[in-house]
Parts: C-alpha cells; sequence; structure tokens
C-alpha cells in the first residue's frame, strides 16, 4: 500500500517518518516552507524515541492517487487541504481522518464515499517546533474505526500497516470514543489563553480547577442531549465522568498531578501550538463543539462559551492574557 500523508505538522509528521522507518512507501505532503526543510536537512524528531532525521519523501502537492490518504490537518484546514490536493482525491479514495473533536469526518464527507472514509483517535502526542522539526512527546494508541459503517476487513488490514509503527486498536464505536476523546482535549484551551507549557499552566491549582469546571459544564451538555462517551483503550470514560462528580478540589489535584506528568519536554496543546504560529485554532472544534450543543437544547455553556471567545481575541490581538487576567475572568482569585 501507498500511503499518503497531507499535513506535515506535529502529528502528520510523526506518523510519515515512522511508517517510512519501517518500510512502509509513504509520502508527507505539507507547506512549501515545511517541504523545503525536509528536502534540505531531512525531517528532524526528537523525544519519547530519541533522536533522529528521516529522509521522507515529501511534496506540496499530491503527485497521483495513493492507496490511502491519512489527513493530519487541524480540521479547520481540511477544506483548504482538500481543495489543494483534489486533483488526485477523487469520491472513491479511501482516507484515514485522525483530527480532534467531531466534525472532521461530516466534512469529508462531502468530497468521499461515506463507506471508503476511515476515522481515528490518536492518543500519542507530539509539538511541531519548526518547518522540519518536531518533539515526540509521549507514546499512546492509535484507534482505527469507520464513522458511517460497520468495521470491515479494510479496517483491519490498514490496521496491520500501522502496527508497524505504532500501538494500533479498531473501534466498533468510533464516533462514541471521538467524543470522549474531544473532554481530554477539553483542558487544551487554557495553555492557549496564557502562552504557557501544559507543564507550567496546570502547576498552578486555580487552572486545574477551571479545568474541572469546564470539563463538568461540557459533561452536563452532553448529558441533556444523550450523547453516548465510549470508553478508549486506556483511558476508561469513568476517569472523566468520576472527575466531574468528586469535589472540586480533589478533581484538581488529579488534574495537577496527572497534566504536569505528561512529558518529559514541553507539552504545548494543540490549540497553542496552532495560535504560536499565527494560524487559526481548532478551539470552535473542541469547546466550542460543547457550546453549538448546548444553544441546540437551551443549555447554555457560559464558562465554556467564555474561553472559545478569548481564545479568539489572543488568535485577533496576538497577544497571551497573563495568569490573574484569567484568573478575573472566571473569579478564581
Amino acid at each position: 500500500m501507498i500511503i499518503a500523508v497531507i499535513g506535515a505538522g506535529a502529528i502528520g509528521s510523526v506518523v510519515a517518518a515512522y511508517l517510512h522507518k519501517t518500510g512502509v512507501d509513504v509520502v508527507l505532503v505539507g507547506r512549501e516552507n515545511q517541504v523545503n526543510a525536509i528536502k534540505r536537512s531531512g525531517l528532524k524528531i526528537n523525544g519519547v524515541r530519541g533522536e533522529e532525521i528521516f529522509r521522507v519523501p515529501a511534496l506540496t502537492r499530491l503527485d497521483k492517487k495513493y492507496d490511502l490518504t491519512i489527513f493530519t490537518v487541524k480540521t479547520q484546514d481540511l477544506e483548504d487541504a482538500y481543495a489543494q490536493n483534489s486533483e488526485f482525491l477523487l469520491e472513491n479514495s479511501l482516507i484515514l481522518s485522525t483530527q480532534n473533536g467531531v466534525q472532521a469526518d461530516n466534512i469529508l464527507s462531502g468530497h468521499f464515499e461515506k463507506e471508503n472514509m476511515l476515522s481515528s483517535i490518536v492518543m500519542f502526542g507530539a509539538t511541531y517546533i519548526e518547518p522540519g522539526v518536531v518533539t515526540f512527546n509521549f507514546e499512546g494508541d492509535w484507534i482505527l474505526g469507520k464513522p458511517f459503517i460497520s468495521v470491515d476487513k479494510e479496517v483491519r488490514d490498514i490496521a496491520e500497516i500501522l502496527k508497524k509503527a505504532f500501538t494500533v486498536a479498531v473501534s466498533t464505536n468510533i464516533v462514541g470514543m471521538k467524543w470522549l476523546k474531544l473532554f481530554v482535549n477539553f483542558n487544551n484551551c487554557l495553555p492557549a489563553l496564557i502562552g504557557k507549557s501544559m507543564q507550567e499552566t496546570f502547576t498552578d491549582m486555580d487552572f486545574c480547577k477551571l479545568s474541572v469546571m469546564l470539563l463538568k459544564e461540557g459533561i452536563a451538555v452532553t448529558e441533556k442531549v444523550g450523547i453516548e462517551l465510549v470508553s478508549l483503550p486506556s483511558f476508561p470514560a469513568e476517569r472523566i465522568f468520576g472527575l466531574t462528580k468528586m469535589p472540586l478540589d480533589q478533581a484538581a489535584g488529579i488534574m495537577n498531578k496527572t497534566l504536569t506528568g505528561l512529558s518529559k519536554e514541553p507539552l504545548y496543546g494543540s490549540i497553542l501550538q496552532s495560535i504560536l504560529r499565527q494560524k487559526a485554532s481548532e478551539i470552535d472544534f473542541i469547546n466550542g463543539e460543547v457550546v453549538l450543543l448546548g444553544k441546540q437544547v437551551q443549555s447554555m455553556a457560559p464558562l465554556n462559551l467564555k474561553v472559545v471567545d478569548l481564545v479568539h481575541r489572543v488568535e485577533r490581538e496576538r497577544r497571551f492574557f497573563t495568569p490573574e487576567e484569567i484568573k478575573k475572568e472566571f473569579s478564581l482569585n
């Protein structure tokens, strides 16, 4: 199988590099500055698997139809990625989505036959440093499924290929798992507000408390709608529900321990990574998803609405808030 990975950021670079290392025929599609850097100096990845330079073939556009195309751009960039490569992305192309949130498959279904669409959840973490340079922060599962039809042999065959480089699981309810993963990513918004790493942000217990408050509000909205959150292989749904039911100080302590110990290297959430590159973030597809859902059932989510608005302010004004400013906004002082 010949594979194309569209998106040479954090996850796309890690996927292409380690598949290439195992002998999979793979090409990485990225922006011109990314491709130039990779062609000039190779793709440099450091982190949990050590430091290595990968000579991965890189292109700015697809040059033919590939057996499998993996989209690793952010949700808000999917339409542009499709448009730029549409010449070789046919309706019957086999594709795999990897985006956070729950909307990527709906967006892509406007271009591809639903039976040929695979969806996935990426539980490993990486940080995009600069074109051609990525930190692989921590290992984790890569969970595959089909969002619109039942899991079939196609999913299992692709899983076997990806297992050459990653720990891969197959889900019969990828949509329910994506809803749970949305809440795993829910705290990415807070480092984006103050421009600090996950470790720095969640050393502050006030931010740990705020993270729990946002989570409780979001879970309450999904429960009102009746959305099922399905456990991930290494992350049971009960862990999220437990946090929302225990006393705030106790839950904040767990957030502090968990989020400050994710990686030895500084870990910057996906939302902050986009902002640092002066790009639009995926906030509307994470916390904003709950805000939108709440409006549909007249169940407001004021804390998450405020977070979404504040992240957009950071994007527009290109200025991070101080921790004290955020604490005042949410009456945490």
